[in-house]
């Protein structure tokens, strides 16, 4: 017996929650979480779970399913950002025009907004409406990172599906079974700090095995220079471009691929400051007796920086992942940061 969701990385409380609800959902699901996590693609195999005869379960993958996960099912509508920024009011209003229509195939019409989280304010009260008082057949999927990204009057009318990061052994494990060895498939889990979206995208790439080691090496390299804090931010972009490039699909639109690559490389950075603060808490903890993330690196390196320089530097880097979050500009926020970390205070 398969279904829709074989295949899905993890998140298995999600999908035994969508499960029970393809009978009868609601009208408009908001599922959130990280980039790459996997959000859009648990929307997707919803949608066809909602638009199949046999709700999604079947001996063989039906022609209702094919369609809607090649993209091409008549009864979905996905609505994505026009131009390379946001969903504007002009589509949000044929969105309302288009719920009003009648399936073509199936008895219910889905309407997937995969980055919703960029809709405008206009967009959003042109929508609210249809939100508010849906036609019965038609069920609305929006996808983005927080409910913060839409009015409270959208998100209200909205069931909130929360989607997280996966387990690192559940990661490495379902790497396993698409065929890396066990030490790739960590590598790869690493890198991709529990986002099943970018560890497919990437478990190909042999720049994944020296994505960790670039993050860990940087406290011995900081210093309280500027230009020394700018070169090292340069060369951490410059490490991490090829898996970007990976991530991009060579067929998207030329929109789309930017969009894709702001979040790859922001999912990235955000990988790997978490990397680098591990270090920082790793030298905190074995100075105070306590246990060690990284034990495969020299204990004696932790000591060169004093327990409350370590705490310190840690904060500092996770405020520098709220910024990467914030979209600020990437090279200076970590040129920034390194220097900091290199500083005596």
């Amino acid at each position: 017996m398969s279904d829709s969701f074989d295949g899905v990385i993890g998140h298995e409380r999600v999908v035994d929650l969508l499960r029970r609800e393809v009978s009868t959902p609601a009208q408009a699901y908001l599922f959130t979480g990280p980039d790459s996590v996997g959000k859009a693609t648990l929307a997707v195999r919803f949608a066809a779970a909602l638009l199949c005869a046999e709700r999604g379960q079947h001996d063989v993958e039906c022609r209702s399913c094919r369609l809607v996960r090649e993209g091409v099912h008549p009864d979905v509508t996905v609505v994505e950002p026009e131009g390379a920024t946001s969903l504007g009011v002009d589509q949000a209003r044929e969105v309302v025009t288009r719920s009003s229509l009648r399936p073509v195939e199936s008895d219910r019409s889905v309407f997937l907004l995969p980055e919703a989280g960029t809709m405008t304010e206009q967009a959003a009260n042109a929508l609210l409406k249809t939100l508010e008082e849906p036609t019965a057949s038609v069920v609305f999927l929006l996808v983005a990172e927080s409910e913060d990204d839409f009015p409270a009057t959208v998100a209200s009318r909205c069931r909130t599906i929360h989607v997280g990061r996966v387990p690192q052994a559940t990661m490495v494990a379902a790497l396993e079974g698409r065929g890396l060895d066990h030490a790739v498939a960590e590598g790869v889990a690493v890198v991709s700090g529990g986002r099943p979206g970018l560890a497919l995208a990437l478990m190909d790439r042999p720049e994944v095995s020296r994505f960790r080691d670039l993050w860990l090496a940087i406290p011995g390299q900081v210093t309280p220079h500027p230009g020394d804090g700018q070169r090292l931010a340069s060369n951490v972009l410059s490490e991490i471009a090829p898996l970007v490039d990976q991530s991009v699909s060579e067929e998207m639109t030329k929109e789309r691929e930017q969009r894709a690559r702001r979040r790859a490389e922001q999912s990235l950075l955000v990988n790997g400051l978490e990397i680098l603060a591990s270090w920082y808490t790793d030298s905190a903890s074995l100075q105070m007796g306590g246990p060690v993330r990284n034990s495969d690196l020299p204990l004696g390196t932790f000591t060169d920086v004093s327990p409350r320089k370590a705490v310190a530097s840690a904060e500092k880097i996770l405020d520098a992942v709220v910024d990467i979050q914030a979209n600020l500009r990437r090279e200076l926020v970590l040129a920034n940061l390194f220097a900091g970390l290199g500083s005596e205070t």
